[in-house]
């Protein structure tokens, strides 16, 4: 079940989704450390984590399905955002060398459908990072942040899934070791926790991080080209969601 876009905007602007979104942008950062000329997709809710690659990258894009919702984004310049299907997205084959999935993979009903899709959009040699709550941490357990909804993952699952959708896991990172609390003491102390945990409790975090290289030789006949695809269209500054239509 997909959370709603305004839920998880709330989220990421009170003081726990802030320091979450910057404990699991360092990891991010130390799995992609430089993306310069490359061209990033994130699908799912995936915003609060491309803002560093924006002045890097050669373009970065967000897509955001189309049962969760959509806001623009940024604040500034024109708008990155489109809401679509994400089994369907609206890009060219082999169009995106890195794509962040975010939110994304424990939400939607049709991992298999998405996973293929993801496939299809990125380049040979395009890399995949996917984040996902950990069934075996807190944060997966209490619902009161979006990591606690949809369908957690262990190590060992998410792997097996990566390689039955033609992506070979090549690096992992765990984040979130801070428990889901709103206590300041705490938060003030979220950088130290994150230390202690990465290095003696790295099974334990709160969500799992999975980098994934695209399996070239496996893809020879990915889907069936379809007859209709759906069109979208990119979000107008000051409008939370888009239409869709079908292309004659």
């Amino acid at each position: 079940m997909w959370t709603d876009v305004v839920d998880l905007r709330d989220f990421y602007s009170a003081s726990l989704g802030q320091v979450a979104q910057r404990l699991i942008r360092r990891r991010l950062r130390q799995l992609w450390p430089d993306l310069s000329g490359l061209r990033v997709l994130g699908l799912g809710f995936a915003t609060p984590y491309l803002r560093p690659y924006l002045g890097e990258a050669e373009r970065v894009i967000a897509v955001m399905p189309a049962s969760q919702g959509v806001l623009p984004w940024p604040a500034e310049g024109p708008g990155l955002t489109a809401l679509a299907d994400e089994t369907d997205l609206p890009l060219p084959d082999r169009s995106i060398d890195r794509l962040l999935l975010v939110h994304a993979l424990e939400s939607t009903e049709q991992v298999r459908a998405m996973m293929r899709e993801a496939w299809r959009v990125l380049a040979d040699g395009g890399r995949l990072l996917v984040v996902v709550p950990n069934r075996r941490g807190i944060w997966a357990r209490l619902e009161r942040t979006p990591f606690g909804n949809g369908r957690p993952y262990t190590k060992g699952q998410l792997d097996r899934l990566l390689r039955d959708n033609m992506f070979t896991p090549v690096a992992r990172a765990s984040a979130l070791f801070l428990p889901p609390t709103t206590s300041r003491m705490l938060l003030r102390s979220a950088s130290a926790m994150e230390e202690i945990g990465s290095r003696w409790f790295e099974t334990f975090g709160g969500v799992l991080m999975v980098e994934a290289a695209k399996q070239i030789y496996a893809g020879s006949a990915l889907r069936d080209a379809k007859s209709r695809r759906r069109s979208y269209l990119p979000v107008a500054e000051g409008f939370s969601r888009v239409s869709l239509h079908d292309r004659d």
